[in-house]
Formats: C-alpha cells, sequence, structure tokens
C-alpha cells in the first residue's frame, strides 16, 4: 500500500506504526486463521461443577487468604447505551409504529422501569395521558440531552433497580456495592477499575462525588477508584469492500476502536494480585445479591487453590534433579484437568531437558477462572480448541473465529452446552510473585473482522483479540459453572423490566 504523507502524519499522531496498518491491510485481504473447534466442554472434561461443600470450602480459602492481597474489580463501560435503545430510536424515526410488539411492552410496562419517575418528573400532570397515547414525548424525553439524555449517556448512569420509591441504583452503583462484598482488603478498601470513554469520565466522576460517601458509609469500606480510556493506538484501519482503506470525506484515513480486546493494555496496567473483570451491564440487583458475592468468592478460591499447586510445581522444576517419572505425569494430568491444556503429539519424545522447559512454561502463565451458564446451543462459548502441534486448550471462542462452511465445526459450536458470560477472576502474578506482562500471552491470530458502515457506506471493520478470547489464548484457564442468578446482561431497554430486574424472585 502506498501511503501519503499526510497517512503517514495522521498514522503517527494515533500512535500507530506503519507496520501495524500493512499488517491490518493484509489481514483483510487474507483473513484471520480459523480456529479449530475439537470439542465442548463438559463436566470433568474441561469444566467444574461445584457441590455445596466445594462451594463453601472454596468461599472460605477466599476469605482466609485474599486478606493481604490486592484485589480490584475491573469493569469495562467504555462507549454510550445507544444501542440498547435502538428500538426506541426506531420509533422516532417511523421506521416502527405504536402497534409494535416492543413498543406496546415498552409503553405499557413504563411504571416497571426503575428510571419511570425520573421521566414523569419531566411532565406537568399529563404523563398518564402521554403514556396512554404513546406519545413520542416520552420517548424523546428519555433519549435527548433535553431531558433524561439516556441516548447518550453511558450504560454506567442509567437507573437500573428500583427498590423503593425513593431508592434507586445506577448500573454503577451495584458495582460499588458488589465490590464492598467481595472485593476489599482487611484494611476495608476496595479497589475498583473502569474503563470509560473521555466523554463520560466527568459524568461518573461527579455521580461518585454524591454516591461513593454514602455507601462507604453503609459498608464502613474505603473506595479506590481508578479510570481508564482505551488508548487511541489500539484503533484499527476500516477498509472498503475491495479491502481498500476507506476515507473519510476530507480523505483521511478511517481508523475505529479496535473492540474490547483493545483493553487489554489497560487490564496489564492494574497493579493488583488479582483483578476481577465483569461487564458493566451485568449486574445483580440485591435480591440476587447473595449468590453473585457466593460464587465469586469461590472463583477466587479455586484461583487460590491452582495457584498453590502451580506454584508449588514451578519450584520443583526449578531444581532439576527432582525431575522424575512420577513429577512428570502429575504435572501432565494436573496440566489436562485443572489448567485447561493437553500436550502435544511429540512431548514423549522430547528430553528431560526440554521437557522440564516446556512444562514450566506451560505452568508459569497468567491464570483465569471463568465463570460459565449452563444454556444450550449458544454457538459462542467455551470449547476446546486444538492448534498446529496437536496440543488442545480451553478456549472462549466467538462464532465469527470458526469456519462456517465446514459442517462438523458447525455441529460442535451448535451443540455447545455453556455460554461465556465475562465473569473472569485472574491472576496476574507468577510464584515469584512477579507481575506477567500480560501483552506477551495473546494471540494476535484470532482477532476478526465484521462488516460496518459509515454514513450508507458499506466498510469492513477489524477486531481485535478480544479480551477475554483472544488476549487472553496463552492463559492456563478453568472454566467453573455457576448459577445463572449471576449472569443477568441488560442489552436493551426491555431487559429491564425482566424478572431479575424487577425483584421478582
Amino acid at each position: 500500500m502506498n501511503l501519503s504523507n499526510k497517512d503517514l502524519e495522521q498514522i503517527k499522531s494515533l500512535g500507530i506504526q506503519a507496520e501495524q496498518v500493512e499488517t491490518q491491510l493484509n489481514l483483510f485481504i487474507n483473513g484471520f486463521p480459523e480456529l479449530t473447534l475439537c470439542g465442548n466442554v463438559n463436566e470433568n472434561e474441561g469444566l467444574r461443577k461445584l457441590s455445596e461443600g466445594e462451594l463453601k470450602e472454596y468461599i472460605k480459602l477466599f476469605d482466609e487468604n485474599t486478606d493481604e492481597k490486592k484485589l480490584v474489580k475491573f469493569v469495562p463501560a467504555s462507549g454510550a447505551a445507544s444501542r440498547m435503545f435502538q428500538l426506541l430510536f426506531n420509533y422516532m424515526e417511523g421506521a416502527v409504529d405504536k402497534n409494535d410488539p416492543g413498543i406496546q411492552e415498552f409503553f405499557n410496562e413504563i411504571e416497571n422501569f426503575a428510571f419511570s419517575k425520573e421521566l414523569e418528573a419531566y411532565f406537568e400532570g399529563n404523563f398518564a395521558e402521554l403514556v396512554k397515547a404513546k406519545d413520542k414525548k416520552i420517548v424523546d424525553c428519555l433519549l435527548s440531552e433535553d431531558g433524561l439524555n439516556y441516548g447518550k449517556l453511558p450504560k454506567a448512569l442509567l437507573t437500573f433497580h428500583k427498590y423503593n420509591e425513593e431508592n434507586t441504583a445506577k448500573a454503577i452503583d451495584e458495582h460499588l456495592i458488589e465490590g464492598a462484598n467481595y472485593c476489599s482488603d482487611a484494611a476495608g478498601n476496595v479497589n475498583l477499575h473502569f474503563t470509560l470513554s473521555e466523554e463520560h469520565i466527568p459524568l461518573v466522576k461527579d455521580h461518585f462525588s454524591r454516591a461513593i460517601p454514602a455507601y462507604e458509609s453503609k459498608f464502613n469500606k474505603t473506595y479506590k477508584v481508578s479510570f481508564s480510556m482505551q488508548d487511541q493506538a489500539t484503533n484499527t484501519l476500516a477498509v472498503d469492500m475491495d479491502n481498500l482503506p476507506f476515507r473519510t470525506d476530507d480523505g483521511k484515513l478511517l481508523f475505529r476502536p479496535g473492540g474490547h480486546g483493545a483493553l487489554l493494555k489497560n487490564l496489564n496496567e492494574i497493579d493488583a494480585d488479582v483483578i476481577f473483570v465483569k461487564n458493566i451491564d451485568n449486574v445483580a440487583a440485591n435480591w440476587l445479591l447473595q449468590d453473585t458475592v457466593n460464587y465469586k468468592k469461590a472463583l477466587g478460591g479455586v484461583l487460590q487453590n491452582t495457584q498453590q499447586t502451580v506454584f508449588n510445581y514451578c519450584e520443583q522444576l526449578d531444581d532439576e534433579s527432582a525431575f522424575d517419572a512420577n513429577l512428570e505425569q502429575d504435572i501432565k494430568d494436573f496440566l489436562e484437568n485443572n489448567l485447561g491444556f493437553k500436550l502435544p503429539t511429540n512431548f514423549s519424545e522430547k528430553d528431560n531437558a526440554a521437557k522440564i522447559e516446556f512444562l514450566k512454561e506451560k505452568l508459569n502463565r497468567p491464570i483465569r477462572i471463568c465463570g460459565v451458564v449452563e444454556s444450550s446451543n449458544t454457538g459462542g462459548g467455551p470449547f476446546w480448541v486444538k492448534h498446529f502441534d496437536g496440543s488442545e486448550s480451553l478456549q472462549l471462542v466467538e462464532t465469527d473465529q470458526v469456519n462456517k462452511e465446514d459442517s462438523e465445526q458447525v455441529t460442535i459450536l451448535q451443540s455447545s452446552c455453556y455460554a461465556n458470560i465475562t465473569d473472569l477472576f485472574c491472576g496476574v502474578k507468577n510464584y515469584k510473585g512477579e507481575k506477567f506482562d500480560l501483552m506477551k500471552y495473546r494471540d494476535p491470530d484470532t482477532g476478526f473482522i465484521t462488516k460496518k458502515s459509515l454514513n450508507g457506506k458499506p466498510l469492513k471493520a477489524m477486531e481485535l483479540p478480544g479480551l477475554w478470547n483472544g488476549a487472553m489464548s496463552n492463559w492456563s484457564t478453568c472454566f467453573v459453572q455457576v448459577p445463572m442468578t449471576t449472569f443477568n446482561p441488560v442489552k436493551t431497554v426491555l431487559d429491564l423490566l425482566k424478572k431479575e430486574h424487577q425483584g421478582n424472585q
């Protein structure tokens, strides 16, 4: 590709290397390598189901061993909530009318939204009449800057739950509450980190200036909150349908955010022993909170137990004279049964020195304990994936990473019994207490290409290896089944009418 001097200046201003752009163009032309699924996860085959006794045991282990560790709750919360209100935008634009089932549900159930009182306050006594008429003034007030501005606010600042007429909670408030329940140290510090768009940070800080003092008083905790933005250097080039650089009306190259995989850099900069990862819109209201707290702690206990064994094996491998057939078999079994890794076909041909080096490299990695829920035919989710050397590993897979023309692959994909809910407990330090450089454990070949548009013109966009997909491909992985009550995402405004967000247990 021939880049003009203006192109090179633009690329440099974003902190991107010209070589990266060339690599991205080649990937648009040639595509990313497809993953090869070799099986679903099942109980005792890549998945753990905790008995009541094990649940209590791991909660106890977490409570007894984390007081001196620095825990951080990492919450991806970038972007506006506009997609959540697509139905209502369509209504305003005339793409659907008042007879649409979704529009009917929105107006008929409007008093059950936690934000209904905020909305009603904008109207002088004729709210009920406008609702009955399904008047667009209601929707305009909800979405526009002259009203609640929900069309442009981040999901973090939307009112999700109503506990009584005077007590409501925004999505970000529920993360403060969760943090106080499972993410505090011996001194009562609760460390939270939110990734936000630059324009939303002042709004969140303003909300926290009022909310945090109240929660600190309620829980007798001290909140330590930090923020970061997605680095524009992680933006990726867009191309047209002929794989030529897409240019805006002023002739500039179009770069787009590289998806949640771009947040690996933000995650890598967190100073912590253990990091929880959970999306902003997946929050439990207080009537479901205990399950979330119990299983978050249990995932932490599984991590603690796993790390103890990993660290012990690494220390043994430091002494080559201690390596024998029994230790080799123990580590091989542990890798497969606990860390989601099956050895390559040629492992037995290696000499002892090579075996020690290989096993230690597989053990001495970041560890992620992933909560998954039972859900049939979900497409993407947890799978066993085969690699070029014959080894297999546990991965969280997106449907776009799989060859849809291969009937065998589609069968495996569609027969999945579990779904990823972005519920991660991450151990990011090694057996010597040193922090891993997380950038070294991603697989750059696990991104994917999507079709988008700008001002009506079609384009192709590139997603970087997803934060919990390719960005963590080379982490040690353990999947644990958690109850559906811990998974309460809000993707559309109507999701807030589901029983888990309404208090109906």
